[in-house]
């Protein structure tokens, strides 16, 4: 059996392991697939997508999930779709790490995941970098991270 909590030839990003698995370059644009491994805790700030719909498959692990409000908890064996500009963060919850894909469509959002790990940005120290890429991206910064 694959063991879920490793990620070979992945970039890292503040303990976050990103491995695109399905370029956009892959599928004319179309979707980007990358494969996630997040520690316990960890979760992005609030954000949106203004251009990409994204859906999380759960490999392994527990994510509290919250849209625009609105809290579920998604297991090994789930997903959840959130639609382009809706507001959106995640947590990983429990005692293991969570492994999910991240399907974008369109695709393209995954150099955001790059530039990151490139440079290596803190939060809240790197917040002027992190939101240039950001801006790139088009994502855009709504407040912090779950509690």
């Amino acid at each position: 059996m694959k063991d879920l909590t490793q990620l070979d030839g992945a970039i890292e990003w503040l303990g976050v392991k990103y491995k695109t698995i399905l370029a956009r370059e892959q599928t004319g644009g179309a979707m980007s697939v990358v494969d996630s491994l997040s520690p316990v805790g960890s979760g992005p700030p609030r954000h949106v997508h203004q251009n990409e719909d994204e859906t999380f498959v759960i490999l392994s692990g527990t994510c509290k999930i919250w849209i625009e409000g609105e809290e579920t908890f998604v297991g090994s064996g789930e997903s959840v779709f959130i639609p382009r500009g809706k507001e959106h963060t995640f947590k990983v919850v429990g005692d293991d790490p969570c492994r999910h894909l991240v399907i974008l469509t369109p695709g393209g959002f995954e150099s955001f995941f790059e530039d990151m790990a490139e440079g290596q940005f803190q939060i809240p120290t790197d917040m002027p970098a992190i939101e240039a890429s950001a801006k790139r991206h088009n994502l855009i910064f709504t407040g912090p991270p779950l509690d």
